[in-house]
């Protein structure tokens, strides 16, 4: 999935008719926006969601929206500061809602660099270990297809792929905010989230929502903790394996494993996310890999490791495959369709719509004088055309002469070809990001991906592809988040200017943080190992998809190819269901792409992030409104304390500081 997150069903008129700011609110400038202290913020909190995305990247690749999350975290960090401030004595500067938006925007442009610079996927697929996992003798797993992570060249690469994406659209935001009035369903939630936050009659919910977030952060650090004095050495030991439903069920990964990040995503995720993850588990794990397994010695080898593509792991990975492409295309093509359908409607309102005279009572005066007003803050401090598109080719320049040094394989010719592709491929991400909350910048490079490993060829086409893949995920990944700010900016009447320029300084710490934080996992944890807790399972799905590029299927398992198009055609007709259908039963279609995850990495993790959602469901039905206030702030509280210990926790392991207690559960020995 990665952050591939689902349709919020909010509307442009929620968000006009509460928490809006007041017309004659004082708006500062725009460089007045971004302060010192913002920054300092953004950092810190940058520091921690990276860190968060790369744990969620590395074990299981579902990644929740974070931009409610960094927008109350900001509200939190800078209020605790100025109210410590204020009873010292000294004074300090209101914090304005422009201000909070500035950090959400930071924070968001540096964490998101994390997931769409490859962090868990394209860049790693390159390495030896997940070289090695597939085999040597592999055909077209080459021993020269090899780049290993290194800090320099990762954040060289990261300088000068990310900010392409920045400029790539600029200037069509006014098309995308203000005449298409796109809805960004995340930023505007974040905007409202903001709006609330700085109001008289939203300071009591804020406060309690920090005062919650922080509770809940404190007991998932303390708990990490806790588990972390069990988990003794090996891949055995803890709550991590602690079998739940019985040994039987543990051999088949149905188990709780308490880990507090999944509860609190299956807390953000919505209901239908973690019911298609739990279905996708039974089937997989429950069903199919079970019936599969006892073909051993018919459909393949009954002696090989539990690693080898030729036997039962080259079917979890290749109907993985097969599921998420099959749900990424059809919701790239639904995409393009809505977008040429709604710049078609657009442009006929335009020409054809009668003029009428509306009289207006005094509420719509007011809404209208309100829009009025946004619109005036959105336009003035204005991004001049000529600029955005001198950085997009200045910065292409550099980046095509670097990057076939980084690596050699992606040749000038195909990073040009890329680079031109990349500016309409990223307004039609952007534009189905406006429309459904979905962004597809995965799906984008893994077409990529396909495309250049099969050009390339045999001599270099892996490590071509997956490169590839991490170029065009950036760029359209940026553009997207990038016009889902400019939403929540408009919506609090912050400057335009300033949230381009906060993107910047955002993508530049992104460049730096997002490699550092993945180089202290890479040095502190054994990451990639199929046993261990960091699978980092889009390593191999990437380096597999290169392959099968460049060599195409001939080497798969008996029956797997016809079990790969049966799911991939599965997850188209679920998607059609899943729009066709009227919506009070599409409600409860499975997601394919959601139903993928398990089917390669277990089904633990299902089991998690339902009892997040059972423990939503409840607290709905006991008291709506109390959930709807406080759940996001809870989940935020338990992903991020236990995303603070995986700090500590690398810090033992490079040290080489054991955990002391191995607790294993195994069957009692019979009498």
């Amino acid at each position: 999935m990665g952050t591939e997150t689902s349709s919020m069903d909010i509307t442009e008129p929620l968000v006009v008719e509460k928490n809006t700011p007041s017309v004659s609110e004082h708006v500062p400038e725009w460089k007045e926006q971004i302060t010192i202290r913002g920054l300092v913020v953004s950092a810190v909190l940058g520091c921690l969601f990276c860190i968060i995305t790369h744990k969620l990247n590395l074990t299981v690749g579902v990644i929740p929206s974070l931009n409610v999350s960094a927008g109350l975290l900001g509200f939190f960090f800078v209020k605790s500061w100025t109210s410590f401030l204020s009873q010292l004595g000294i004074f300090t500067k209101p914090f304005t809602r422009q201000e909070n938006t500035v950090i959400q925007t930071c924070v968001v442009a540096c964490y998101g660099l994390a997931f769409s610079g490859g962090f868990g996927s394209s860049l790693i697929a390159m390495d030896e270990r997940t070289y090695e996992l597939i085999g040597p003798d592999y055909p077209g797993n080459r021993a020269k297809d090899i780049i290993n992570p290194g800090l320099g060249w990762m954040i060289g690469f990261m300088f000068v792929v990310s900010f392409l994406g920045l400029f790539s659209l600029v200037p069509l935001r006014k098309v995308m905010v203000l005449d298409y009035k796109l809805t960004y369903p995340s930023g505007t939630a974040t905007a409202m989230l903001i709006n609330s936050f700085h109001t008289k009659t939203g300071a009591e919910l804020a406060g309690n929502q920090v005062r919650k977030l922080g509770k809940y952060l404190g007991l998932s650090f303390f708990w990490s903790c806790f588990k972390w004095f069990f988990s003794g050495v090996g891949d055995s030991c803890g709550f991590d394996n602690f079998p739940s439903f019985g040994l039987t069920l543990f051999k088949n990964t149905f188990y709780f494993d308490f880990s507090t990040t999944y509860v609190g995503c299956g807390l953000i995720c919505p209901h239908i996310v973690n019911c298609s993850v739990l279905l996708g588990a039974i089937i997989s794990w429950g069903i199919l890999w079970p019936f599969v397994s006892q073909h051993a010695g018919d459909w393949y080898p009954a002696d090989l490791g539990s690693n080898d593509f030729k036997g039962l792991y080259g079917y979890k990975v290749f109907i993985s495959i097969a599921l998420i492409l099959g749900d990424g295309i059809y919701n790239l093509v639904k995409i393009i369709l809505i977008t040429v359908r709604e710049m078609y409607k657009a442009s006929s309102k335009e020409t054809s719509l009668p003029t009428v005279t509306e009289v207006l009572d005094d509420e719509s005066s007011r809404l209208q004088l309100e829009e009025k007003k946004r619109e005036e803050v959105f336009l003035k401090d204005r991004i001049p055309t000529w600029f955005a598109l001198s950085g997009y080719v200045g910065l292409a320049a550099i980046s095509i002469g670097t990057i076939p040094i980084i690596f050699p394989p992606l040749k000038w010719y195909l990073v040009l070809c890329s680079y031109i592709l990349a500016p309409a491929l990223a307004f039609c991400n952007s534009y189905g990001c406006g429309l459904t909350d979905w962004s597809l910048a995965s799906t984008y490079g893994k077409i990529g991906l396909f495309i250049v490993a099969a050009a390339v060829g045999q001599n270099g086409g892996v490590i071509a592809g997956v490169a590839s893949s991490a170029v065009m995920m950036s760029i359209v990944a940026t553009a997207a988040d990038l016009m889902q700010d400019f939403k929540t900016g408009y919506l609090t009447l912050s400057s335009a200017k300033s949230m381009f320029v906060s993107q910047l300084i955002g993508t530049a710490m992104g460049c730096i943080i997002a490699p550092l934080t993945f180089w202290m996992f890479w040095t502190a944890f054994d990451i990639g190992s199929p046993d261990g807790p960091y699978k980092a399972p889009y390593a191999v799905i990437f380096r597999e998809m290169a392959i099968l590029g460049v060599e195409g299927f001939s080497e798969l398992p008996k029956h797997c190819l016809a079990m790969c198009g049966g799911f991939f055609a599965a997850a188209i007709v679920i998607n059609l269901l899943r729009d066709l259908v009227p919506k009070k039963y599409s409600q409860y279609i499975p997601i394919p792409m959601a139903m993928a995850v398990p089917f390669y990495i277990g089904a633990y993790f299902a089991v998690d992030m339902f009892i997040g959602t059972v423990i939503l469901f409840v607290w709905e039905k006991l008291n709506r409104r109390d959930a709807e206030d406080y759940a996001g702030a809870v989940a935020s509280g338990l992903i991020c304390g236990d995303g603070i210990w995986t700090i500590p926790s690398a810090v033992l392991s490079i040290m080489r500081i054991d955990p002391p207690i191995c607790m294993y559960f195994g069957p009692s020995a019979s009498s």
